[in-house]
């Protein structure tokens, strides 16, 4: 009878395969009694010297313990001989599930592989492809302007006036739990920013400076701090003061202090000309979008259940999404995690199959180009870039422009 684990892939699918794992029953009792002989080495148990006590009295006292290093023992091994047997190209961690382990009887249990899905790119060219650049208009940079204004504004005291939205409030909130008063510190937020619950800032922006009122407050089920979350309290809410954002005047000093700006023609001229390049690079952008999707339809790029999945935990664990919000939000989401996969395979597809990785040379030379920019050391630029793990970042960035350069050769694109 033989005594080798035999594993057998029983499904194949985009993204994942499934291995079926048996361990025969003489393999499992010569890994129990390895774990019992290990355990056996090194316990003291009262009535036997060290290393003297038997195995049968071992099982007994430790059987759980045994129990779980033979399973772990077989997992590692399995694992193991899949990974020279069965030409796997995991992405993850393998994942075990229907583990059954009996006495005198052989253990059994799947192995679910994460793995690279296999794209088949035909055609990568040929498509249409239509480039329009946003106008900047007048409007547009003003509405710059008076952002800049905004953050270099002052904020000055406001008299005899309830608080409107944009306006920064100086509050306390007394609460109230389980008949106990609690007197909540003076702290400030700025209305309208859902710095608050917005039953409190209906609350707020019915008072006058010197002003209290009682609230009702109920936490929200998306509530950060999860103890909080559905409770009702009672409140005290006290308004102390109200300031408003005093914008400075858009002159020629104004000019000086944002950027050194000679005027404020200059200053207006600079900021038109950043609207005019980020509107070129959002339609930079959206060419690529554009070019991704046409190759992704035209070539039928798979979009792996488990690859979307991974991708959706991402975005949950970016926004703080809590559990109970966890079903409504990936099926918001969850196209947006499907372009992304393809995206990403496609992409990795073309740099493997046709050279286009970032070289250590490549990588040399942004960060020289970037140092350059700076003035400073490209040393001190790859030094900063590796403290911040943002190598990789780098990296991946210059492969996709090459691929994406590769790819815009065999398309035209037309500017509108």
């Amino acid at each position: 009878m033989t005594t080798d684990i035999q594993i057998t892939r029983t499904k194949d699918e985009p993204g994942e395969t499934t291995l079926r794992v048996e361990a025969p029953v003489e393999r499992v009792q010569a890994a129990e009694r390895k774990a019992a002989s290990r355990y056996a080495k090194r316990v003291r148990l009262p009535g036997f010297r060290k290393g003297k006590v038997p195995l049968n009295v071992i099982r007994r006292r430790f059987g759980d313990a045994i129990k779980e290093a033979v399973v772990q023992e077989l997992l590692q091994e399995s694992w193991k001989l899949a990974l020279e047997k069965e030409d796997l190209e995991p992405i993850a961690e393998p994942r075990i599930r229907g583990l059954k382990i009996e006495e005198n009887s052989p253990v059994t249990f799947e192995i679910l592989v994460e793995v690279k899905p296999e794209v088949n790119v035909e055609r990568l060219g040929g498509f249409s492809l239509q480039r329009k650049v946003a106008p900047v208009s007048d409007e547009m940079v003003g509405e710059q302007l008076d952002e800049l204004r905004r953050q270099k504004a002052r904020w000055v005291p406001v008299e005899g006036e309830k608080p409107q939205p944009g306006q920064m409030v100086r509050i306390t909130i007394d609460t109230e739990k389980d008949g106990e008063e609690k007197e909540g510190r003076p702290y400030e937020l700025v209305i309208g920013q859902d710095q608050a619950l917005p039953e409190v800032e209906d609350k707020i922006m019915q008072l006058l400076p010197g002003e209290t009122t009682d609230a009702t407050i109920t936490f929200p089920s998306d509530t950060e701090d999860q103890s909080k979350q559905g409770h009702t309290i009672s409140a005290r809410i006290t308004l102390y003061e109200v300031k408003g954002q005093q914008l400075p005047e858009l002159d020629g000093a104004f000019a000086a202090e944002v950027g050194d700006f000679d005027s404020v023609d200059d200053l207006r001229e600079a900021v038109r000309k950043d609207l005019e390049e980020n509107a070129k690079r959002e339609a930079d952008a959206d060419v690529r979008r554009q070019l991704v999707e046409q190759i992704a339809a035209a070539n039928d790029i798979p979009a792996p259940q488990s690859l979307v999945n991974r991708l959706l935990a991402a975005y949950r664990e970016a926004y703080r999404v809590p559990d109970d919000q966890a079903d409504k939000f990936a099926a918001e989401f969850v196209s947006m995690a499907e372009t992304q996969v393809k995206r990403d395979l496609l992409l990795e597809h073309i740099a493997e199959r046709h050279d286009l990785k970032a070289t250590e040379e490549d990588i040399d030379e942004r960060v020289e180009k970037i140092a350059k920019a700076r003035d400073t050391e490209p040393g001190k630029v790859f030094a900063s870039l590796q403290r911040e793990n943002r190598i990789k970042e780098l990296e991946r960035s210059i492969t996709e422009e090459k691929v994406f350069a590769y790819l815009l050769e065999q398309s035209p694109v037309i500017e509108s």
